[in-house]
């Protein structure tokens, strides 16, 4: 698979999934195409259990819309909104390695990620800046915001167009831990690591589950946990699991 604007690595059972679109990593209607390769590939493949998303380089992780592809945003909008609720719903861990500023766009790719790791850098900043050029978030900014740091946190920073740093961002539950600059990637890949170590089956059935609930409604995210309680029951991992427990050893899980 070629790919320009997107670097595709795995690593066992993780895929990294780099923006590599200097000097900002915006998206323009190219990168976006290549990024829908990259996540159909990753979402596909059996043996990749968790993804990391991140941007090339020390000062981006992604600004957000490129506003010099502005002739094709009839094609790239949709295909950003289309995209990034793919990986909000994504039944694979997705981890946003925030790995320098993230706005605009950036920053609402970085919310639809289960969990956000944030380099602590003076530099690294988080926003959706949007209503400085007149405009509103679009790729889904206006409704995750406020689910993750409440609604009026989210209004002082949409309407002001206000950037924060890491250590604000944990505070307000926006990113999920933070680790120096030099540190970021070791820690990410531990946490994945982590990650990759549970039972396949089990996390894929949690989040759509959460999924379900969080998109329609409370009484159908509870039918799909009933439904993903029956599978994993009948998994072998769901064995594994007992055996380990009752061997008092950790459990080796393979996905089946």
């Amino acid at each position: 698979m070629e790919l320009e604007n997107i670097v595709l690595e795995k690593r066992g059972h993780i895929a990294v999934i780099t923006i590599n679109h200097p000097p900002a990593n915006a998206w323009n209607l190219a990168t976006m195409l290549d990024f829908e390769k990259a996540v159909d590939d990753v979402e596909a493949d059996k043996e990749v259990r968790v993804v990391i998303l991140t941007g090339a380089g020390e000062k981006c992780f992604s600004a957000g819309f490129d506003v010099s592809d502005a002739a094709n945003s009839h094609e790239t909008s949709p295909k950003g909104r289309d995209l990034w609720r793919q990986i909000d719903r994504f039944p694979k861990p997705v981890i946003a390695a925030i790995n320098g500023f993230a706005l605009g766009g950036g920053l609402e790719l970085a919310m639809c990620c289960q969990f956000r790791i944030m380099a602590d850098g003076p530099k690294v900043l988080l926003g959706l800046t949007e209503l400085n050029l007149g405009i509103i978030p679009g790729w889904g900014g206006t409704q995750r915001l406020p689910l993750i740091v409440g609604k009026a946190k989210a209004l002082d920073m949409i309407l002001f167009s206000k950037k924060i740093d890491a250590k604000e961002a944990l505070e307000i539950g926006l990113v999920n831990q933070i680790s120096p600059p030099e540190k970021l990637m070791e820690d990410v890949f531990a946490f994945a690591e982590r990650l990759a170590q549970r039972p396949p089956i089990a996390v894929s059935c949690v989040l759509k589950a959460i999924s379900a609930g969080s998109y329609q409604s409370l009484d159908k995210g509870l039918a799909v946990e009933t439904e993903g309680s029956k599978i994993v029951g009948q998994s072998n991992d769901c064995i594994e699991g007992f055996t380990a427990f009752l061997e008092k050893r950790d459990p080796v899980f393979t996905g089946k």
